[in-house]
């Protein structure tokens, strides 16, 4: 059947509405956190993940609720249009203009009961009910149980916009994606990379841990792995990286303390592999932040020679200092400064231009991302990639590589900046991806990876060669 309205639930409201402190207490469950979150995020401009970051290290909550939390919040905005479509059906009234607690609690029940299996849907409708009942009253509470009852009645009948009337907005509600961003992958891509694209772009992500070859070996952390009975896969694309599903925090475990291992996509250590550092080089790093392509450079370079990590801003050079310290090198110097404008005294063997981006080829991580971006947001970061990478060429000395990285599948910010390059810069050359990596990742001669091909962060990389003079 297609979806059906709820009934309205009691009219009565004889709760009082809990004051501050009250709410406060509401808010410090695992549901509540959720829903205070989502409020939060829907009325401010700030990334979920800086949200959840914050809210979390000021909580208190026990650990499996503090996973709960990130579940909730990650999954009911990976999901957000696919859930508001079927609220929208069994809504009486306009379900957009409800209250925010209102909405919020309506999408955190939502999502267990389609997509968590270990928690009953009764369970979760009452916990919501409850909360709302709490803060907002028996009328609201009364206007949620009817919805979410009515829902659960209805849950396998539920039918989404047919493809043959509406391809694009049927996999936008489908796959809960803006319709943009669906148009533009169907006329890329085609319907089928288009379907597995989508449905990649909502996989949980895995954690990617890169092996810090100076001081170990890739043997040496699959057994550590499997001692602490973490589960993991060795990357399909780079040999050295494994990936794993567990909740449990990988940077309190000796492998990450003690540098063994690092927390980076393995789309991102290609890029690194490509660059093809070598003991002895200077090497600038011009977006440096937290410092994972340049640590890895002075890995692969065993610590000796120069890698400058440039960073814009000040406040992360910490981050900088820190992670090079745990993987035990001492040839990464933090500095602050400008891509766009720093003037270094000398030429480089080696530049490193991972590029601010859009982030597109990272929404199963930040799935805020495809609802904070626009096609305007993608044709300004080209414009600065541009200038980044135009500023860059002269700090490259004859006969070095200059390596442009990003972390979108966005052809705008990938292909068509090296082309703007290579026409601007007649002296650099591009020089074929496929001698430092793996050809299942080389289109054209650059590193291009994808989600649904390559179980990884979608990700461009090109490596430029200045001529010899």
């Amino acid at each position: 059947m297609e979806n059906s309205q709820a009934p309205q639930g009691r009219t009565d409201d004889r709760s009082e509405t809990p004051s501050v402190v009250q709410q406060g207490m509401i808010f410090d469950s695992a549901r509540g956190t959720a829903v205070k979150l989502l409020s939060r995020y829907e009325s401010s401009d700030s990334y979920i993940d800086k949200l959840l970051e914050a809210e979390l290290r000021r909580s208190e909550l026990p650990a499996a609720d503090r996973a709960l939390v990130t579940e909730l919040v990650n999954g009911c905005v990976r999901w957000q249009t696919r859930l508001d479509w079927i609220l929208t059906g069994f809504y009486h009234g306009e379900f957009t203009k409800c209250l925010p607690i209102v909405k919020n609690a309506l999408r955190i029940a939502l999502y267990q009961m389609m997509f968590l299996s270990k928690i009953p849907p009764p369970a979760a409708i009452n916990e919501s009910v409850e909360l709302v009942k709490r803060l907002k009253g028996e009328r609201h509470a009364g206007i949620v149980n009817g919805v979410l009852r009515n829902v659960l009645r209805n849950i396998q009948n539920i039918r989404y916009p047919a493809k043959e009337e509406n391809i694009v907005l049927h996999y936008s509600v489908l796959y809960s994606h803006p319709q943009w961003m669906v148009r533009r992958y169907l006329e890329r891509f085609g319907e089928e990379q288009t379907d597995a694209l989508l449905a990649a772009n909502n996989f949980r992500p895995m954690l990617t841990l890169r092996v810090n070859t100076f001081k170990a070996t890739m043997e040496t952390v699959e057994a550590a792995l499997r001692e602490a009975e973490i589960k993991y896969e060795v990357s399909p694309i780079h040999p050295t990286s494994v990936q794993i599903a567990s909740f449990r925090d990988i940077r309190s475990t000796p492998l990450f303390t003690e540098g063994l291992v690092t927390i980076q996509d393995a789309s991102a250590s290609l890029a690194v592999r490509l660059a093809n550092p070598q003991p002895g080089m200077t090497v600038y790093d011009l977006c440096a932040a937290p410092g994972g392509k340049a640590i890895h450079a002075a890995e692969l370079m065993k610590n000796t020679g120069t890698v400058i990590a440039l960073e814009k801003y000040e406040s992360k050079l910490h981050l900088i200092v820190e992670n090079a310290q745990r993987a035990g090198v001492s040839i990464v110097q933090p500095l602050h400064g400008d891509a766009r404008e720093f003037e270094p005294g000398a030429q480089a063997d080696l530049v490193l231009v991972d590029a601010p981006c859009s982030g597109m080829g990272t929404l199963s991580k930040k799935p805020d991302i495809k609802w904070r971006r626009s096609l305007d947001d993608i044709r300004q970061m080209a414009r600065m990639q541009a200038t980044i990478l135009n500023h860059a060429a002269a700090m490259v000395a004859a006969g070095g590589a200059l390596v442009y990285s990003t972390c979108t599948i966005e052809l705008e910010e990938n292909v068509s900046v090296v082309k703007d390059f290579l026409d601007r810069h007649p002296d650099f050359s591009l020089d074929d991806a496929s001698a430092y990596v793996d050809a299942s990742v080389v289109v054209d001669g650059t590193i291009q990876t994808f989600p649904h091909i390559h179980h990884s962060d979608g990700a461009f990389a090109a490596r430029l060669i200045r001529a010899r003079a």
